[in-house]
């Protein structure tokens, strides 16, 4: 396998964690001089991109067998802006990725938009509600296309709220920055990080298609997660806020417009088995084994 990640954030750096050690090379790209090292850690080669396609990158996309894609797209669209490294290639996907044999694109359950609460799964009616959702959903269908167009198996790969060390209720505790924000009958799925790369490694071993919701068993309300984090930690549980007068930024505000209990079944039938099922379990092995602030 010779694996490319095109944004090697927090969850690409997961993957390339993973899967680098069985690759016969990893690579994975950043827009950031500072953040080569944190892949290199990895265990993976990085490179700088920056929208440009350099020489270098154009050879690893040359001799990539296994993409993940996870540059996200314009967020500031309201139509939808389609994705960035399609646009970039002008139509010549399969002239760039020659010896492609799978595809997995890192999107978000934001695409399914508002459902009242209700459970759905990957078959549920998309309608976005905010910006970078619906750019989402244009990227989804870019990569469609552009798979089809090249008969690559692509597998969709939406994302819940993710977490992991570093990235936590008791992060957010301990700098006094957590927020008890209560809005009667709301509640989001999360994912550990550790089940990103656990998912996609399984997908992309296997070369296997389709769209998956990558997410948690318990999807629950925001405040229970702060206070599961409190009570584990013993850090100071910070006062209930009333969603409808908080002071809060558009972009916060958003995310308490979607209502949803998204199924993970799918990815459960293909074979995968979850390392941290809900955020009890996540919080509290990031607890006892003293990873929450790695």
């Amino acid at each position: 396998m010779k694996l490319l990640v095109l944004g090697a954030g927090f969850s690409g750096r997961a993957i390339l964690s993973e899967l680098a050690p069985e690759c016969e090379s990893a690579i994975g790209t950043t827009r950031s001089e500072g953040k080569r090292a944190l892949i290199e850690a990895t265990g993976a080669k990085s490179l700088i991109h920056d929208g440009a396609i350099s020489d270098e990158l154009a050879a690893a996309m040359a001799s990539a067998t296994h993409l993940v894609q996870s540059i996200a797209p314009d967020h500031q669209a309201e139509t939808g802006s389609g994705d960035p490294v399609l646009e970039n290639l002008k139509g010549r996907f399969s002239q760039v990725f020659p010896a492609l044999q799978w595809v997995g694109y890192l999107s978000t359950v934001g695409v399914y938009g508002d459902h009242d609460g209700r459970w759905i799964d990957e078959d549920a009616e998309c309608r976005p509600v905010s910006g970078r959702s619906k750019a989402r959903l244009a990227a989804e269908e870019d990569w469609r296309l552009a798979a089809a167009g090249a008969g690559r198996p692509l597998a969709i790969i939406r994302l819940s709220g993710i977490y992991g060390p570093g990235r936590n209720g008791f992060v957010n505790l301990a700098a006094g920055k957590a927020r008890r924000l209560v809005k009667p009958g709301q509640v989001f799925n999360r994912i550990h990080v550790a089940d990103i790369a656990g998912a996609t490694t399984m997908l992309a071993r296997g070369q296997v298609p389709g769209v998956f919701n990558v997410t948690d068993d318990k999807p629950a309300p925001p405040q229970d997660v702060v206070e599961e984090a409190a009570r584990i930690s013993g850090f100071g549980l910070p006062p209930e806020t009333d969603f409808e007068t908080a002071d809060l930024s558009p972009m916060a505000r958003s995310f308490y417009g979607e209502n949803k209990r998204v199924s993970n079944a799918r990815i459960k039938e293909a074979g995968y088995a979850f390392r941290y099922p809900d955020y009890r379990a996540a919080l509290a092995a990031l607890w006892s084994e003293g990873t929450w602030q790695d």
